[in-house]
Formats: structure tokens, sequence, C-alpha cells
């Protein structure tokens, strides 16, 4: 039996446990997807055929056997940044990597909950930019405009679920790098408070800056995605109060203050927002207001947290960099990033770190007036395959920031974001904007996105299918 691709994540673990196919029949289905597409979209870095199958095949005996789990069966992908026994780990880099011995915890908890991990999805190189290109894979292309980026780092998973080759998928967010994507190929995502999804090898990834989170075409699948793999390994350090994602999904949200705020936060370089890009945020506050809520114009306190997110987010590359197998055939860039962390990672760093509890406290007084705030996810429409990959260090900071000054301070802050589609621009490139809350505000992010989500509509609006290869400029 076959299963369209229309079909999400919650209406595909139903129909398993139903017996109406079997998981190795979604399996197969999900992995000809991408075989078909690798070529056109590139979303993949690896697929794992084989052991998709066999573990396809023994979920289906469990099911058989009166087996019930969330995800029993049911085919997701995750970004090659997080750890699949047997698999390598290269993060977006060239090089031949050793495969891992261990699933990383968020990969774990997938596992438990019955899902079959399909494959990797490609990453720049250690998720640094918002586009997904690099020497070591080529070009991973939007399937709303292949001659478009899907955006980053999460790239192959927002193109994976986008194009409808896996109903949901994993993706982290260190800038982002989950909410980026998302609005660029018109999904939902979700960055979680820090700790929620286990960043486990790593008790913090990036000095704390980057979360795991999930991306899928509805909000009832996304939160479905978390609360499978939200949990946290015995040493993880960031260790939240559990909520659930999926209940919060099917509630009314009640009425809430929310604030519309336009204006990038401080940022060293000019950064103006696209008018379609706005009008698309506008009309997504409008119908906020018509569902009852209290929508004002209002910027948080921001101030120049800028300077805090730089010693972490290059001091964490510096890690990276001081791990990699192959350090020669890093981007320049890496590199030049990697030598600032290093300069920054003693009393800058630690400066830095310092003034997280300051910001919390001083944002934090703004959700007394508020319970929410409206933010556009990027200030612009995807960027064409190929814009930013031959910059300097500077201009791709330069290009990166007028592009995406708006996800960033979430990630210091360690609160939770949502990406909710907001329609399209530029004739057909889809935009996003944020809710984003303060700490474990997820259910209330949730539960006020699925009442969007069923004004909107959104998930109804499919991209084409993938045709025929396109020939990568960065292969």
């Amino acid at each position: 039996m076959s299963i369209d691709r229309a079909a999400g994540l919650a209406e595909t673990a139903r129909a398993l446990a139903a017996g109406e196919m079997t998981s190795r029949e979604l399996v197969e289905q999900a992995l000809t997807r991408i075989e078909a597409t690798q070529s056109s979209l590139n979303a993949f870095r690896i697929v794992r055929t084989d052991a998709a199958l066999l573990e396809a095949e023994a979920a289906d005996r469990r099911l058989a056997a009166g087996e019930r789990l969330p995800l029993l069966g049911v085919p997701v992908a995750v970004k090659d940044d997080m750890d699949v026994a047997g698999e390598p780990t290269a993060f977006g880099c060239r090089g031949e990597f050793p495969p891992v011995a261990a699933d990383g915890e968020a990969v774990r908890r997938l596992r438990a909950a019955g899902a079959v991990i399909v494959g990797k999805t490609n990453t720049c190189e250690f998720g640094q930019w918002p586009f997904t290109e690099g020497p070591a894979f080529g070009a991973t292309r939007n399937p709303w405009n292949t001659e478009h980026t899907p955006g980053g780092s999460s790239g192959g998973s927002a193109a994976a679920v986008a194009a409808g080759l896996v109903p949901a998928a994993l993706g982290s967010d260190g800038a982002g790098s989950v909410r980026i994507p998302a609005a660029w190929t018109h999904l939902v995502g979700i960055k979680p408070q820090r700790g929620r999804i286990s960043t486990w090898p790593r008790g913090e990834s990036f000095q704390g800056i980057t979360v795991n989170g999930t991306l899928a075409r509805t909000v009832a699948d996304a939160a479905l995605l978390l609360d499978a793999a939200s949990g946290n390994h015995d040493l993880d350090p960031h260790r939240p109060p559990a909520v659930d994602a999926v209940g919060a999904a099917r509630r009314d949200p009640g009425r809430l203050r929310i604030a519309l705020s336009l204006k990038p936060p401080f940022t060293a370089v000019p950064a103006r927002l696209d008018a379609e890009v706005r009008a698309r945020v506008l009309e997504l506050a409008g119908k906020l207001a018509a569902l009852g809520h209290t929508v004002e114009e209002a910027d948080p306190p921001y101030g120049r947290i800028g300077l805090t997110f730089v010693p972490r987010a290059t001091a964490g590359i510096a890690e990276w960099v001081g791990e990699a197998p192959f350090p020669e055939l890093l981007d320049r860039r890496t590199r030049g990033a990697a030598r600032m962390g290093r300069l920054l990672g003693g009393v800058p760093l630690r400066a830095a770190r310092r003034a997280e509890t300051v910001l919390q406290r001083r944002i934090g007084g703004f959700f007394t007036s508020y319970d929410v705030i409206l933010a556009p996810t990027t200030a612009a429409p995807p960027p064409r395959i190929g814009a930013l990959l031959e910059l300097s260090g500077l201009a791709t900071d330069r290009a990166m920031i007028a592009a995406c000054p708006y996800a960033w301070p979430w990630n210091v802050l360690g609160w939770p974001g949502v990406n909710v589609p907001a329609g399209f621009v530029n004739g057909g490139l889809p935009a996003g904007a944020q809710l984003l809350g303060p700490a474990n505000s997820e259910p209330v992010l949730v539960g006020l996105a699925a009442q969007l989500e069923a004004e909107s509509r959104w998930h109804e609006v499919w991209p084409p299918r993938p045709t025929a290869a396109v020939d990568s400029p960065a292969a």
C-alpha cells in the first residue's frame, strides 16, 4: 500500500498502529523519494538504506505483536550534527569520518519512541551559515524554487520535510538554524528551551547557544517529534521541567497579549526588513488580532545583546575545529572564526556567559506586559544558490546579518521560539514569522501556532514535485 507524501507524522503513526500499512512499505517509499530527489534537492548526506529497512522490519514485528509507541515504524531524518550509531558525523565537513559507536541522546530517544532513522541531512560546515552548501556535498536546494537555498544550517532537514521525503526531521538551532530554514521552506520549526532536547554527547553545544529542535509541516507533527525527542542524559547541565507539546497543540491558548516587534536587535552592520516580508508579518498580526488577541507594536529591550553572542559562537567553532580530523580541509571562514574564538575564549567568553542572567532578567521583564512576541524570522527571502558561498568571512557575516538579524537573541537567552509560515514573497518564495516567549513557554507558543494554523491552513500548500537534476555550483 502507498501513502501520499501529504501524510504527516501523526497520521503515519496512526496508520501503522491500525495495520493499514507496514513500516517496511513506508520506509521503502521514503527511500525511493529520497533517491529520486537527491540529484535535484540533495537533502541527505547519508541515506541508511539497508539499516533502515532492517529497522522497519523489526518495527513491523513489534507492531504485529501488539506493541504501541508514539513513532513505532515511522521514518524520520536527523541533521548530520547528531550521532547515529554506525554512521559518521561529518557536520558539513569534507573528509572521511569514522562511524560513531553510539547514538546521541536525542537519536536514542527517537529510537525509544519507535522511529526509524532513514538518514542524516545536509548542513553547512559546523552549522555556521544560513545556507546549506559546501565542497563536501554540493548545494542543498529549496523545493519551492531550486535556484534558491532552503536556508541553514538545518537546510537538509527542511528540504526533506518540505518536499515530503519524510514527515518530520530533527535540526539544530544556534542562531536560527531551525527557524530560518523553516521560514524559507514553509514549515513549522520549533526551537525549544535549552536542554529540552539533549545535545549529548555534548552537555552544551556552542557554549549553550545551540539546541536541537523539530521541523514539520504542521504544529501537531512538530510537537509530536518534540515530545518524542525530549529528555535528558544523566550528565546534561540543563534540565528544564517537562512539557506536553502535543497536548498544548490541542488546547486553546486563551486570549494573549502579543508584542509585534519589527525592529532588528542591535547589530554591527545594517539590516533592513524587506517590504514584502514585512507585509506578510503584518498580515499574521492581523489574523492574531482577529482571533481575539491583543496585538500592539513593542520591541524588547535587547540592548547590545550581540556582544555576548560572538564570543560564545566563535568559541564553539574553535572547539569543533580543535576536534576536526582534517583541519586543512576546512573552509577558510571556519578557520578564521576559530582563530577569533580562541582569542575570545578567555575573559570575553566568561563575561558573555555571565551576562546571560542579566539579559534574561531585563528581557524577562518585558513579559510582565506581554505573553508572546511576534517578529519576522528573517529580514529577506531566501538567497540564490551560490550567493554567499565564495564571500570572504567579513562579507559573509555582513550578508548573513542583513538577511537574518532576528533569530539569534533567543539562542543567547536559551528560550523557546516557533517559526510559523507567513505566506509567500517575490513570486513564490516562502517567508516566516517567529512566536517568541520566555523560559519554558513552549505550551503557549505551540498552542498559539496551532490556532494560527487552523486559520491559515498553511500545511495544505505544497511545493512542486522535483523532476530533474540541477547542476550544483558548489559541487
